[in-house]
């Protein structure tokens, strides 16, 4: 009895153990078990959706019916039953049946497609233009007009390493949670210009029913038009290399209000792409804005304690390549990457500030501090390798 009891109490444990750890729905994302499309915010995303369904009938009615007649031919006329076959070259009416009736379901699947299809490439009369550029493996954002005209930043993978390589439960936003969402009004037409700067990326948000290539020296765009407040996912629709699976895409949608405040904020805070380059800064003020650049731009590669990914990213935690080297091939190699390696360029992606400020951090953070040559790194030090 006592052994049932403790197998009983066991099976408690796991199964508690099991709906503590149930997957749940992912809030702007893909439902648990979903199969089929979401039915999206957007107009187009609607019309796509009811696009399917209407497909997937004709394509089933059309199924049971050929396989139906097929498999009635089989049975009811079969050589075993005395069944005598027709012999004849050709019927008209057969010949236009199978002719007409396709042709009209066709047609019929047709125009409303090419109605959409249209549709989605009308991107005239935006409200707003936000160019969007993909980077392995992150994308940058630079709103064109409107109030936030100026605004710029990239929006990287922000789920934990520990939750990547196991070592901490997963979040219901699990691969699909970013540092720097896109943010955008309700109820406003907004134009996407999409481009790369290494591969072929793709940018995907299936709520708002777009889907747009990013091809490396071209431009290309699409539009959406939420009509409900709160946060939508996607991700790079393109296999883009490696770390193709940690290239999210995050857009906030909020109302008028909120949308006015978020852009005064970055308005007031975009300064710092526009620092004088020959500033002299303190080794405070750049271990201080390097820290801050390394947590949202090198932390998912090279690790918190820059212990680097064996085999992938190098340890910047007493690199005596780079970081305890002289200055001039670290900052070459956060301009240009390292060829043949995962290292991207980031010379488009990061100012001469925020390049000489992450490279004087690594230089003083974790056990290099002191053991270096160069450890301060000017802008003007950065400008002079551009």
């Amino acid at each position: 009895m006592k052994k049932v009891r403790g197998l009983l109490g066991v099976g408690a444990l796991l199964s508690a153990g099991f709906a503590s750890a149930q997957v749940k729905d992912m809030p702007g994302g893909p439902a648990v078990n979903q199969l089929n499309l979401p039915v999206g915010v957007t107009q187009i995303a609607r019309e796509i959706y009811d696009l399917h369904w209407m497909i997937m009938i004709i394509c089933t009615v059309i199924f049971i019916g050929v396989f139906g007649v097929m498999l009635y031919s089989i049975i009811m006329h079969r050589k075993s039953r005395g069944v005598t076959p027709a012999k004849f070259d050709e019927h008209l009416g057969v010949e236009l049946t199978w002719t007409i009736i396709p042709f009209l379901i066709i047609i019929g699947m047709a125009i409303p497609t090419t109605r959409t299809v249209v549709a989605m490439k009308d991107t005239s009369s935006a409200d707003m233009t936000i160019k969007a550029t993909g980077y392995q493996w992150r994308w940058g954002y630079e709103y064109i007009d409107g109030p936030a005209a100026g605004v710029e930043f990239l929006s990287t993978l922000s789920t934990p390493r520990d939750e990547i390589e196991g070592r901490a439960p997963r979040s219901d936003t699990y691969l699909m949670e970013v540092d720097n969402p896109l943010v955008v009004p309700v109820n406003k037409k907004v134009r996407v210009v999409v481009t790369a700067a290494d591969v072929i990326h793709s940018w995907m948000v299936p709520d708002f029913g777009v889907k747009q290539d990013a091809v490396p020296g071209f431009l290309r765009d699409a539009w959406f038009r939420a009509e409900k407040i709160g946060t939508y996912r996607g991700q790079c629709a393109e296999l883009c290399g490696k770390d193709h699976a940690y290239m999210p895409i995050v857009v906030k949608v909020v109302s008028a209000e909120d949308y006015a405040a978020w852009t005064a904020k970055q308005q007031s805070t975009k300064s710092v792409a526009a620092e004088d380059p020959n500033k002299k800064w303190s080794t405070e003020e750049l271990v201080a804005q390097g820290k801050e650049v390394y947590t949202t731009t090198c932390v998912a590669c090279h690790q918190a304690e820059g212990q680097g990914i064996p085999g992938t990213f190098p340890a910047l935690n007493g690199s005596t390549a780079f970081v305890l080297a002289p200055m001039k091939g670290q900052i070459e190699t956060v301009l240009n990457g390292h060829p043949g390696t995962a290292m991207a360029a980031f010379r488009d992606q990061l100012s001469d500030t925020q390049i000489a400020a992450v490279i004087t951090y690594t230089r003083h953070a974790w056990d290099n501090a002191g053991k270096g040559a160069d450890p301060v790194v000017q802008p003007s030090d950065v400008q002079a390798l551009r």
